[in-house]
């Protein structure tokens, strides 16, 4: 079962990235994922490994490869390596699968994915060409058309997040509001508590 916060590290940030990851852990994060869209340098494959073992359970984007060579879980999206291949590489580990649209939901319905994602609930800066924003009416709406745990993401923040649990979403992720504009360590660690806090 995936918990309510479900937090997005990126490792472009001015903060290290298993720093990142140790700071959300102490904050009472129970897992992460790790978005790097770039090149698995060795550098950054090495700050994978010190990450896995701060929490086996941490998920990776895009990268079937990289999820089975760390042994971790793999979060796919609509043009990554379709769900039934990234199954077959990475096993019984978590899976999860990016959904735009209503037609894109129902369709995840046969995928052998353990959650899917649904979004951007509301406009985002993360992505450079963002999908069409999916709004709360549209959540509440699609939310029968799959049984699996649901992750609503794009744009949440802290003031709508329960707005967004309310209208049927299992989890948020979160991504640019997990960081503070002073980000350290000690700063991480507050906003994390804090989100956990007010998803409590």
């Amino acid at each position: 079962m995936l918990p309510r916060f479900y937090p997005i590290l990126d490792p472009t940030r001015a903060l290290p990235v298993v720093e990142q990851a140790q700071a959300v852990l102490d904050g009472g994060a129970s897992f992460f994922q790790v978005r790097h869209k770039g090149t698995w340098t060795p550098a950054r494959l090495a700050e994978l490994e010190a990450m896995v073992k701060l929490c086996p359970g941490l998920i990776v984007n895009d990268r079937a490869d990289i999820a089975t060579l760390a042994g971790v879980g793999l979060h796919v999206g609509q043009t990554d390596l379709p769900p039934a291949a990234a199954r077959q590489q990475i096993g019984p580990r978590m899976l999860g699968f990016s959904t735009h649209s209503a037609a894109q939901l129902e369709a995840s319905a046969v995928e052998p994915v353990d959650y899917v994602a649904l979004g951007p609930i509301f406009q985002t800066a993360s992505k450079q060409n963002p999908d069409p924003q999916v709004g709360l009416d549209n959540l509440r709406q699609w939310r029968p058309l799959t049984l699996r745990p649901l992750v609503a993401i794009g744009g949440i923040t802290r003031d709508n997040a329960v707005s967004v649990l309310q209208a049927g979403a299992d989890s948020v992720a979160v991504i640019g509001d997990l960081y503070p504009e002073e980000l350290t360590a000690h700063s991480l660690r507050a906003r994390v508590m804090d989100w956990i806090k007010r998803l409590s």
